[in-house]
């Protein structure tokens, strides 16, 4: 056990030796789909909530690898509209996991001026999840860190559709022209409309699709994916995430030398 605790450290400071750490080169904004939970579990002949309540543990560990590289914002998927079709256990357990995240993070997160904010609904939640999210978020308003953005009770396409009727709602009531709405303004109606748009998209466990996350906003984002599991997703593979980023040239639809 010694051995590998040492073996793997080696390998982290290997890879941030490697890693660029000039803070233009950091990615700004980085979107983590977190999946990979349940099979982790399932690979172990445990219950789908153990997989759960590891990846919380990893929330913990990329959260802090994130904020000391110089992230500014880090969005992890931690609920899509799409979840409440799971077994009412599991989705239960799910929504008991910010309070108890939150409870035992929380005083971390003041340490390390962190930001925690949300996107998502959250009219559909249990009120203990309001109340944890709600409290970490008046808590840490005016913490100027890290921002860490959870997707909770979150679908891109709702949030797309609700973004368009608000618009037009204004366009009715005389308030916005049709010829005033542009990509900008449509950005102003989004539940990121104060945050910068993703640099950088990580998926775990092999799976290779958006999953209704952020489909507007991910337009020019850099993805990488990884079969890692994400109980088992490190900072090593993170600073590789970043790492590959760094190599990429990012041409935004036109070209370079």
């Amino acid at each position: 056990m010694i051995f590998k605790k040492f073996f793997k450290k080696a390998k982290f400071e290997k890879r941030a030796s490697e890693l660029d750490s000039n803070i233009e080169e950091i990615p700004s904004h980085i979107a983590i789909i977190m999946d990979g939970n349940g099979r982790w579990a399932k690979r172990r002949a445990m219950p789908r909530i153990a997989g759960h309540q590891e990846g919380m543990k990893t929330v913990r560990r990329i959260a802090r690898v994130a904020d000391e590289l110089g992230v500014k914002v880090l969005t992890l998927y931690a609920f899509s509209t799409e979840n409440w079709k799971r077994p009412k256990t599991e989705v239960e357990y799910l929504m008991s996991l910010p309070e108890k995240f939150l409870d035992e993070f929380l005083p971390e997160i003041m340490e390390r001026n962190i930001c925690v904010q949300m996107i998502g609904e959250k009219e559909g939640l249990p009120e203990h999840t309001k109340r944890a999210i709600n409290k970490a978020m008046e808590k840490t308003k005016n913490n100027t860190g890290l921002i860490l953005n959870f997707a909770l009770n979150y679908g891109s396409r709702a949030e797309i559709v609700k973004a368009m009727k608000s618009m037009m709602k204004e366009v009715q009531e005389g308030k916005l022209t049709i010829e005033e709405i542009t990509e900008e303004t449509v950005n102003q109606y989004l539940m990121t409309s104060h945050l910068p748009e993703p640099d950088l998209l990580i998926r775990t466990s092999g799976e290779v699709r958006l999953s209704n996350f952020m489909l507007w906003q991910l337009a020019y984002t850099e993805f990488w994916f990884t079969e890692t599991l994400w109980p088992d997703f490190d900072e090593e593979d993170f600073m590789e995430a970043i790492q590959a980023y760094q190599k990429r040239n990012r041409r935004y639809g036109g070209l370079t030398d």
